[in-house]
C-alpha cells in the first residue's frame, strides 16, 4: 500500500533525523531524509511537504531556493525548545507551521495534514509569487527603481527626474527590465512586480 503523505525531512543532526524517521515508520508517511538544503536541492521532491530543522538560516535558505526556482512545497519548521521570536521569524519567512521536537506522531501528522490542506488552497498563489520573485531578482537595482516608477504610473521623464538620470537612460533600463523579466508589455511587468510583492 502506498503512503498517503510524502515528507522530506531536512536536518543536519543525524540522531534527530533518525529519531524522527523512526517515529514516522509504520505510519502512512513516506519520509525522505536529507542532511541539508543543498542535498534536497539535488533531489527535489515532486510533492508532499518539507519538515526542516530551524537551525541557522535553513528556513530562509529553503524558501529562497523555492522562490528562485519556482518550486513551492509547504514548509513545516521545527526545533527543540523554540522561543516565540524564532517561531514568528520562521512563519514570516514562509513556513506554514512550526512544531517543537520531541513530539508525538499525532502532532507531526496534524502538521503534515494542515500543510497539505494549505498547499492545496494557496500553493498556486505561492508558486506564482515564487516565479515572479525569481524574475524580479534578475533586475539590477536601477532596473527595479525604474520598475517601481513605472508601477507608480510615472513617465520616463518623471522617472528620470526621480532617479536623477536622463529619460533616454530610463528608456534603456526599461527595455532591459522587460527583457530580463520576459514581459511583453509594461502592464505585464507591473503584474509580475505585484505578484512578487515588490509593489502594492
Amino acid at each position: 500500500m502506498r503512503a498517503r503523505h510524502n515528507l522530506a525531512l531536512v536536518d543536519g543532526n543525524f540522531r534527530r533525523r533518525a529519531a524522527i524517521s523512526h517515529a514516522l515508520s509504520g505510519s502512512d508517511v513516506h519520509i525522505e531524509p536529507f542532511e541539508d538544503i543543498d542535498e534536497i536541492r539535488l533531489a527535489w521532491p515532486r510533492s508532499g511537504a518539507v519538515l526542516v530543522a530551524d537551525q541557522g538560516a535553513a528556513v530562509e535558505y529553503l524558501i529562497d531556493h523555492m522562490t528562485q526556482y519556482g518550486e513551492w512545497l509547504p514548509v513545516i519548521a521545527f526545533s527543540e525548545a523554540p522561543d516565540t521570536d524564532r517561531i514568528v521569524r520562521a512563519v514570516l519567512t514562509g513556513a506554514l507551521d512550526y512544531i517543537e521536537w520531541p513530539c508525538d506522531l499525532a502532532k507531526i501528522m496534524t502538521a503534515i495534514e494542515l500543510a497539505e490542506t494549505a498547499s492545496a488552497s494557496i500553493g498556486s498563489l505561492r508558486l506564482r509569487e515564487a516565479r515572479a520573485r525569481s524574475r524580479v531578482r534578475k533586475l539590477t537595482r536601477r532596473e527595479r527603481e525604474v520598475l517601481e516608477g513605472v508601477a507608480d504610473g510615472l513617465s520616463n521623464r518623471l522617472i528620470g527626474e526621480r532617479l536623477a538620470i536622463s529619460p533616454r537612460t530610463v528608456e534603456i533600463h526599461r527595455a532591459n527590465m522587460l527583457n530580463k523579466m520576459g514581459a511583453q508589455h509594461t502592464s505585464e511587468a507591473i503584474r509580475i512586480a505585484i505578484e512578487a510583492s515588490l509593489v502594492g
